[in-house]
C-alpha cells in the first residue's frame, strides 16, 4: 500500500535530501575506501560512484520539479519529459562507464514515422526500465506513457516528475485489476504521434521461480493452452493479456513495438550484480516494429503468445556466452 501523496513528500522528501547531503560530504571519505578495499575488478568503488551520482541526480530531479511549480510552469509537460531524458541520459553514461555496460539493438525503432506506438518489452534484469525509456526519449524522440509499479512512487524523483505526466500505476506485480485496466486504456486512447505507451506484460521481472508460479496460477484459473503454451517457453513469464489488449484495442492507430533483450536476465539477486561488475559481456536487445495494419482484429490472445515465443526463442539464441 503507497502511503498518499502528501506523506510520500513530507517523509520520503526530506529523508533523500538528508542522505544526499550525507552522501556528498562522505563522498571523498567514501571513494577512497571503494579504491582501497577493491581489487582488480574495483567493484566497491564502481557502485559507490553509481549510488552517490545517483542520489544527486534525484535531488536535482526534485528541485527541478519544484522550480517549475514555483515558476508557474508545473503544467508543462515538454519540460518534465526534457527532466526525464536529462536525468536518465546522465544515468545511462554514469553507469555505462562505471559498470562497464554496452548495449547493442537490433533493429531500432523508426522514429521518423508520426504513429503513436505501444511498446510491449519483456522484464528482466536490474535497470532494463530505465534503458528502455532512455532510448525512447532520448534517441528516437519519443514521449513515452508508463504502465509501472504503485511501489515506485516511494522514490521521491519518480513520484514528483512521473505523476506530473501521463503514466499509469498499477499496484502489485500479478495481472492488472479492472480499474488499472482502465487507467491502462485510458492512457493509450490519449496518444497522438509522439506518444509511445510502455508496458511490460509479464508484470514483474523473470525469474525461474516466477516464471512456474504462474504457470500453475494459469493452470488453477482454467487457461490450459495458455499454461501449455507458457511451459514451453523457458525465458520468459507468460504475458498477462488484460491491459495489454486493453492498450491495443484503445489505440486502434497505434503500432505495437516488441522488445527482446538479454544479457542481465540472470542478475537475479545482490550477489549476481556483485559478481557481474563490471559487466564484461553486452546487453542485447531486439525490436520489432509491427504495423497497426497487421494485428489481427481476431485472435489477439494467440498473436501476443505467439510473439512472446518469439521472443524467448531469440533470447535462447542471442543470450551472451559467460567468460
Amino acid at each position: 500500500m503507497v502511503p498518499p501523496r502528501f506523506v510520500r513528500r513530507l517523509v520520503f522528501t526530506p529523508l533523500l535530501i538528508a542522505l544526499a547531503i550525507t552522501a556528498g560530504v562522505l563522498s571523498p571519505l567514501l571513494l577512497l575506501v571503494g579504491l582501497l578495499a577493491s581489487h582488480g575488478r574495483h567493484r566497491l568503488l564502481r557502485l559507490t560512484v553509481v549510488a552517490v551520482a545517483w542520489m544527486e541526480l534525484e535531488v536535482a530531479a526534485v528541485s527541478a520539479t519544484f522550480a517549475l511549480w514555483v515558476s508557474g510552469n508545473g503544467s508543462r509537460r515538454d519540460r518534465y519529459y526534457d527532466l526525464c531524458g536529462w536525468f536518465l541520459g546522465r544515468v545511462y553514461r554514469i553507469a555505462t562507464r562505471a559498470f562497464g555496460l554496452v548495449v547493442e539493438i537490433q533493429e531500432p525503432l523508426n522514429a521518423s514515422t508520426d504513429r503513436p506506438v505501444i511498446v510491449l518489452s519483456r522484464h528482466a534484469g536490474p535497470g532494463d526500465s530505465f534503458l528502455i525509456v532512455h532510448f525512447l526519449l532520448n534517441v528516437y524522440g519519443r514521449r513515452p506513457r508508463i504502465v509501472l509499479k504503485a511501489a515506485l512512487q516511494l522514490d521521491p524523483a519518480l513520484d514528483a516528475v512521473l505523476n506530473r505526466l501521463p503514466n499509469a500505476f498499477v499496484s502489485g506485480s500479478g495481472a492488472p485489476r479492472e480499474d488499472a485496466v482502465t487507467a491502462i486504456e485510458r492512457l493509450a486512447a490519449g496518444m497522438d504521434g509522439g506518444d509511445a505507451m510502455l508496458i511490460f506484460p509479464e508484470g514483474g521481472n523473470f525469474t525461474p521461480h516466477r516464471r512456474v508460479r504462474a504457470i500453475r496460477h494459469l493452470w488453477r484459473q482454467g487457461h490450459r493452452t495458455r499454461a501449455s503454451r507458457a511451459r514451453r517457453m523457458e525465458n520468459v513469464l507468460p504475458p498477462h493479456l488484460a491491459g495489454t489488449l486493453a492498450a491495443i484495442e484503445a489505440a486502434p492507430a497505434a503500432d505495437v513495438i516488441f522488445v527482446a533483450h538479454t544479457g542481465s536476465d540472470d542478475l537475479l539477486s545482490v550477489g549476481d550484480v556483485w559478481r557481474a561488475l563490471p559487466m564484461r559481456r553486452p546487453m542485447r536487445a531486439r525490436w520489432w516494429r509491427v504495423p497497426y495494419e497487421e494485428i489481427p482484429a481476431d485472435g489477439r490472445e494467440r498473436w501476443l503468445y505467439d510473439w512472446w515465443e518469439t521472443i524467448d526463442t531469440w533470447i535462447a539464441d542471442n543470450r551472451p556466452v559467460t567468460e
